[in-house]
């Protein structure tokens, strides 16, 4: 008879190399230690729970538990052993988590919830590594499918560390006292500066008067319908900001390329015919105005970017490594509607343009500068009839009630001109004139700031340069006017400049026509 074998080996099994094999990050005696301390001290729940919620728990019997103490706590229940039984009890998963037993034991492991805050900061810790694991790991099985498009998982991968960021970013109440101090001293830097300006400046004189410049943390909206300079107006104060003052701006174009907003910049210094540089066709003597004058640009603090569908994880991304290489001080994109929120799961494109400007008031906060962002207006202007009511609302805007609500400033770009409108109510000339237009401000003054809009050169400037006539929108003394608000309540505009403007410098007059026609905007 065969005898027979024995396959069982009577070797120990092998032990485990903790070394070489890797265990997730957790803290399981800190997770026992805070559900412990939850239910001796009835105060213990307002300290841990703005910071963890049941997932941060690594083991699903202490997620229960802790669901368990969130239920009782946010019906202002007492929490402490026998409640959180029976709770348990109630949601038929006292046995899955060790039975009364277990909860007891946990109890017994803490002496009080001394240190309950210190030991929940730890555990959320762990679950954040676990998660930027989790997504690294997800991420990485991904990119290995063929089948997958990397644009898209580029764009999941910003979308879920994004989210955990945004998770993570906790700011603690301040007592007043330091932000006193803090405020205090902007005011006294603030009276230092002879402009009077605690902000960017614009270069663009009563515009600063009345907003004293763009605020830090503003998230600014300039509106306007097509044709009226939004580009324009934009680019000009993005030159101000960089030659004049030295401010580093960031100028994110969905709209146009990089060349296309660098040749309007160019046409604008060099004061040369768009259409000769367009082809090339310049004499000798512009060539020369050409490489004299764009040498004011060469060096200046201007970032551009053209990034097509930009996401808002992208601008962040980018603004945030502009704000640490460059330090700027100010960002720009046009325009809003363009942008996507790629990530966010919207469920309309109303919803996702409410993502959008959340995030950009958002960002504006984290960066401490102002966005400013230009938006489209709907038809409905071009609807109504008269002079009046060719003047934007802010019922106007496109998905209004968000861009609304998050802008702490409002503000539309209107040229009568482009309606045929060449005179005021008090008879003062309109052409070559455009209106900034100060419907909402949070911080602030509304109102009406004119300037001088010069089509051919795409460009916005000071009405009192003289370029089309020194006596339009200035007073007596020679200085320029604004005028009250006509969005907001009425008041009396004493003073308003009489006439119509000249050429004060021998340059050739300009047809009393739109001036858009000589470059798109």
């Amino acid at each position: 008879m065969a005898e027979k074998r024995n396959f069982t080996s009577k070797k120990a099994p092998a032990k485990i190399d903790l070394e070489v094999g890797k265990m997730p990050p957790q803290a399981l005696e800190l997770e026992e230690a805070v559900l412990g301390a939850l239910m001796l001290e009835k105060e213990a729940f307002t300290t841990v729970g703005e910071i963890l919620k049941p997932e941060c728990f690594y083991k699903d019997t202490h997620q229960k538990i802790y669901k368990a103490i969130q239920s009782l706590a946010s019906k202002e229940l007492p929490v402490d052993m026998l409640t959180v039984t029976e709770e348990l009890r109630g949601h038929g998963t006292l046995e899955e988590v060790g039975g009364p037993y277990f909860i007891t034991q946990l109890t017994g492991r803490v002496a009080s919830a001394a240190h309950i805050e210190y030991h929940a900061r730890i555990i959320w810790q762990k679950y954040l590594q676990r998660e930027v694991i989790r997504i690294s790991t997800d991420i990485q099985a991904k990119a290995y499918d063929e089948g997958i498009d990397v644009d898209d998982l580029l764009d999941e991968s910003e979308s879920s560390f994004f989210t955990l960021s945004q998770g993570n970013m906790k700011k603690d109440v301040t007592q007043i006292n330091p932000v006193i101090d803090e405020a205090i001293e902007m005011i006294k830097v603030a009276s230092q500066r002879s402009d009077g300006l605690s902000g960017v400046p614009s270069g663009f004189t009563e515009l600063d008067r009345m907003t004293s410049g763009w605020q830090k943390t503003d998230m600014i909206v300039i509106a306007a319908r097509p044709a009226m300079g939004k580009t324009a107006f934009v680019l000009s104060m993005a030159r101000n900001m960089a030659l004049q003052f030295k401010q580093g701006v960031a100028v994110f174009s969905l709209e146009m390329g990089n060349v296309q907003l660098v040749n309007r910049l160019i046409v604008s210094e060099t004061e040369l015919p768009a259409e000769k540089i367009k082809k090339g066709n310049l004499a000798s003597y512009e060539w020369e105005q050409l490489d004299h004058k764009i040498q004011n640009l060469i060096d200046a603090p201007i970032f551009v970017d053209d990034t097509a569908g930009l996401s808002v994880f992208e601008l962040r991304a980018k603004c945030r490594r502009l704000k640490k290489q460059h330090d700027i001080q100010i960002v720009i994109i046009d325009y809003l509607q363009l942008m996507n929120a790629n990530g966010m799961n919207p469920g309309s494109r109303q919803e996702e343009v409410s993502m959008i400007s959340r995030n950009l008031k958002g960002l504006a906060k984290e960066l401490n500068i102002p966005i400013i962002a230009l938006s489209q207006l709907n038809r409905g202007v071009e609807g109504r009839a008269g002079a009046e009511g060719k003047r934007p609302q802010l019922s106007d805007l496109r998905e209004s009630g968000a861009i609304e609500q998050d802008a702490d400033m409002v503000c539309f770009i209107h040229r009568p001109e482009y309606y045929k409108i060449t005179e005021d109510e008090q008879g003062n000339s309109l052409i070559g004139m455009g209106e900034i237009i100060i419907a909402k401000h949070r911080n602030g003054a509304t109102g009406d700031v004119r300037l001088r809009f010069r089509g051919e050169l795409a460009r916005f400037e000071n009405p009192d340069t003289g370029v089309f006539g020194s006596d339009l929108g200035m007073d007596e003394g020679g200085q320029s006017v604004t005028y009250g608000s006509k969005m907001n309540e009425p008041a009396a505009n004493e003073g308003v400049p009489q006439g119509g403007g000249g050429n004060d410098f021998g340059l050739p007059d300009f047809p009393e026509t739109p001036h858009d026609k000589d470059m798109p905007f």
